[in-house]
């Protein structure tokens, strides 16, 4: 009987999700060079090619892909298993601070996750803007925070660089129409970028929803209303990229930092903020 090396698969996964050798080492904290014998010894002991390596990318076989699924699975249960078993039972809450355009798609999972780990462990999910979550931080009432800005602050950490996208109504017209029709909240950071980008690009625009509500934005999008800018990837689902051909302009790059990771005690607050990362580098 040949058994599989759960430490090789663990490697094997991070590489697949982050997309390469050098960002894995940095969540196994491994080195590069160690990484790479975890895959090499994983693709020794089965005789199976797991990555695509004529590929210009990294890329996985049909059997890379088919062994993922069954890795995915085999350390979820030995996961789970670690952590009914032999963690403590921490008891207390957690408050994680999200802007509400960055929820999906990370963050249910890492709470899916977090609950199962430490299953008498609360966590309050409090969404608003990043700069009420940055003062929240600073008077103790979030532990963690997630924000969307343009630049880095001391003492936090850029999880992932996007740049901002158009995004309207599913097979939505309104981005044709001049002036363009925009709906933002009011406190919305990306809110001045946008209409720099269309100033410059001498496009002729018009803010026909100003709201505090993001569920009066989301309910004029999706009517087609209005358009408005999200970050690439994080697109919600009752709206669709706009493929307007050059017809709009480009906008800028938008970073997702975290804070309070440093600050965070006890295993439950850092295992949440490792939980973010390895979300965001899956993505």
């Amino acid at each position: 009987m040949r058994n599989l090396d759960l430490t090789a698969l663990r490697a094997f996964v991070t590489v697949a999700d982050t997309g390469g050798v050098t960002k894995a080492s940095g969540l196994l904290n491994l080195t590069q060079s160690a990484v790479s014998m975890q895959l090499k010894r994983l693709e020794e002991s089965t005789g199976i090619a797991l990555f695509d390596r004529s590929a210009r990318k990294l890329a996985l076989t049909n059997a890379g892909e088919q062994m993922l699924s069954y890795a995915r699975r085999m350390l979820a249960l030995n996961d789970e298993v670690l952590a009914r078993l032999t963690s403590v039972d921490y008891e207390g809450e957690l408050v994680l601070g999200v802007p509400h355009d960055i929820i999906y798609p990370a963050i249910p999972r890492v709470l899916h996750r977090f609950h199962a780990a430490f299953p008498r462990m609360k966590v309050q999910l409090v969404s608003s803007y990043t700069s009420r979550l940055r003062r929240m931080l600073e008077r103790g009432e979030v532990h963690l925070a997630l924000t969307t800005e343009s630049a880095l602050d001391s003492g936090g950490e850029t999880l992932m660089e996007r740049p901002l996208v158009w995004v309207g109504a599913l097979d939505g017209q309104q981005w044709r129409q001049r002036p363009l029709r925009l709906a933002f909240e009011q406190l919305c950071i990306f809110r001045q970028p946008v209409q720099v980008a269309l100033d410059r690009a001498g496009i002729s625009w018009e803010m026909a929803v100003e709201s505090d509500n993001s569920r009066t934005v989301e309910a004029s999008i999706s009517a087609d209303l209005a358009v408005h800018a999200c970050i690439e990837g994080a697109e919600p689902p009752y709206v669709e990229r706009i493929r307007h051909n050059g017809a709009l302009p480009d906008l800028p790059a938008v970073r997702i930092n975290m804070y309070g990771a440093d600050a965070a005690r006890g295993e439950p607050a850092q295992a949440l903020a490792d939980m973010v990362r390895q979300a965001y580098a899956a993505m």
